[in-house]
């Protein structure tokens, strides 16, 4: 399953925005552009599943007015649409619209579209709804079910999807809530909280990589041989990626390398920081979360690693997504993911952000005829590219 498209209004700077997604993708843009706001957005609807919205937020720092956007001050909700694909024919629509102040969906409707297959018609089915505290659910794989309503009358947080029973909803929930509470994002990853020790992952290796030491050991023997056949393309000398326990439950990582006859142990506290983001990364492909989000993916990783890093996150079982100021990224996608993956985020005059595809700006994609993608990304002065955008015509402007 993998997100397709999203639409957002009222959520900071994402004002009547919208995008289309792909396996792979990769956001660029100017600083301030919306690029960790995206992501943001994608790591607050996994957490309308999850539940619990006060502690996501104290996690973050913010408070509830952090989120609504400053474009549009008395508006008080975020209002979204979300489109995501289990197969080619089977796809689903989560609407909602968020209240700030009590931090849950007052409204909220999902969606289920089968496409028609062999001697099939196509068909849409609502398989759950929320409006004025009333909770509608339908179960379209099992006809002689009957449909359910009742008034909500139980204090949730996020989606009400959080508070109720699997057994309550539709089968097909089986495979969406896994899908949007397994998304993660990482735009807080920070070496100084990468060499934390800490004693559970919780299944993750947290917000800026606080419980990464957790994680891995977490990951079992075998997860961790996996980590380090991987990290061992990047860095011929390492040996392992390994953990091990100190007093109260404490994990802390160390890393063996060999030089010749000689063996170096080194622990978390004094391992570089390119290495430990990329540990980061990769620990993270190990794991069952379904989209994975980072925020500057280059930062602090050798040039010549990034070749490596990306044919690792186009061919990630996961759905990805990243963002750069490198040229680096896109001169190692290849042109057909290049011009799908690659978006560009701008504001516009008043503040709000936007997004195209890059190589969807017809003097852009002509570039790529004698250039390659980092090389018409360089090429491209993207303070006038936003001003530019405006003259284009209206289709080749969405």
């Amino acid at each position: 399953m993998h997100i397709t498209k999203i639409k957002v209004n009222g959520f900071k700077s994402l004002v009547d925005f919208e995008m289309d997604l792909s396996k792979f993708n990769c956001l660029i843009g100017l600083n301030g552009s919306g690029k960790s706001t995206v992501l943001q957005f994608l790591d607050f609807l996994s957490q309308l599943i999850r539940g619990d919205m006060e502690g996501w937020l104290k996690e973050r720092q913010w408070d509830n007015r952090d989120i609504g956007s400053k474009l549009t001050p008395k508006k008080k909700t975020v209002e979204f649409s979300i489109i995501f694909q289990e197969n080619a024919t089977l796809h689903f629509k989560w609407n909602a619209r968020y209240n700030i102040s009590e931090r849950k969906c007052t409204t909220e409707s999902f969606y289920m579209h089968r496409s028609p297959g062999d001697g099939e018609k196509s068909s849409v089915s609502i398989l759950l709804l929320v409006n004025a505290q009333r909770l509608y659910l339908d179960y379209p794989e099992d006809p002689d079910k009957k449909n359910k309503r009742t008034i909500i009358n139980f204090n949730y947080e996020g989606s009400v999807v959080s508070q109720l029973k699997p057994e309550l909803l539709s089968k097909v929930f089986g495979f969406i809530v896994p899908f949007l509470s397994n998304l993660r994002s990482f735009d807080m990853l920070a070496p100084q909280s990468l060499r934390r020790r800490d004693r559970k992952s919780d299944g993750s290796i947290g917000l800026s990589g606080q419980r990464l030491s957790a994680f891995l050991h977490e990951l079992g023997s075998v997860g961790r041989q996996e980590l380090s056949r991987k990290l061992k393309q990047a860095y011929p000398n390492l040996d392992t990626v390994n953990t091990h326990s100190l007093r109260s439950g404490w994990k802390e990582m160390v890393i063996r390398e060999s030089y010749g006859n000689n063996v170096l142990l080194t622990e978390a506290r004094h391992v570089n920081d390119g290495m430990l983001r990329l540990i980061a990364i990769l620990a993270e492909l190990e794991s069952d979360h379904d989209f994975l989000l980072f925020d500057e993916i280059e930062n602090g990783i050798n040039p010549e690693l990034v070749a490596f890093l990306i044919q690792i996150l186009t061919n990630a079982r996961q759905q990805i997504m990243v963002t750069t100021h490198s040229p680096l990224i896109l001169n190692y996608l290849d042109d057909e993911t290049a011009q799908e993956s690659v978006v560009y985020l701008y504001k516009t005059e008043e503040g709000a952000t936007k997004a195209i595809k890059f190589f969807d700006i017809p003097y852009i994609k002509k570039k790529l005829e004698v250039m390659g993608p980092g090389e018409a990304f360089a090429d491209t002065d993207l303070i006038k590219l936003a001003k530019e955008i405006k003259n284009l015509p209206p289709k080749e402007a969405e």
